[in-house]
């Protein structure tokens, strides 16, 4: 006769077990979301495709995850978040959001709850030529985010702004569905797939 497991039998897994199953469920979870886990180097992948533009912006990396890239969603608006708003509701598929916000550093264009949104509909990240806030709150969220500061004050809601057109941002040209990779070391947009 078959002796049925109990809890304890469990424990008597070695421990790498258990934790090989936990990464499992997690990848399974993020997969099923649209988040792709991916190393990235953004020296070596622009040593490998010349043709790569840098932005020539100093951003600073607040998401939890720091590493991250996919299709760009583009966004062009001032102190005005409501088109950022509307596009973290989305499905991500794993795209990055590059908004240009002119470089304003008075009104944050992105702040916690847009954040969860965004990690929460699998966005890979979000590029900001402008400023957000709730810096901690965004740090522990599972989501990658640039920008070039933080300010406490939120936007006005005005619906102005324009999606899905091209813009130049830090000295580069970004059409909707160029390839956006991002870390520590900056920002580089491709026209075709580095990874």
């Amino acid at each position: 006769m078959q002796r049925l497991p109990t809890l304890g039998d469990d424990l008597q897994a070695p421990l790498h077990w258990h934790v090989l199953g936990c990464f499992r469920c997690i990848m399974r979870v993020l997969r099923n979301f649209g988040v792709a886990m991916m190393t990235i180097s953004t020296p070596d992948l622009s040593d490998e495709a010349p043709d790569a533009r840098a932005l020539q912006l100093q951003l600073v990396n607040y998401g939890q995850i720091p590493q991250f890239g996919g299709p760009a969603v583009t966004i062009k608006c001032h102190e005005d978040n409501s088109l950022v708003k509307q596009c973290v509701e989305e499905p991500g598929q794993g795209r990055v959001i590059i908004v240009d916000g002119g470089g304003s550093m008075r009104r944050a264009l992105l702040g916690d709850l847009l954040a969860e949104r965004a990690a929460a509909n699998g966005w890979s990240g979000l590029i900001i030529n402008g400023v957000i806030r709730d810096v901690d709150e965004i740090g522990r969220t599972s989501v990658g985010v640039q920008a070039l500061g933080s300010c406490p004050l939120k936007t006005e809601k005005r619906g102005v702004g324009q999606r899905d057109i091209d813009i130049h941002i830090g000295g580069v040209d970004v059409a909707p569905g160029d390839y956006i990779y991002a870390d520590n070391n900056g920002v580089i947009v491709s026209k075709r797939p580095l990874l």
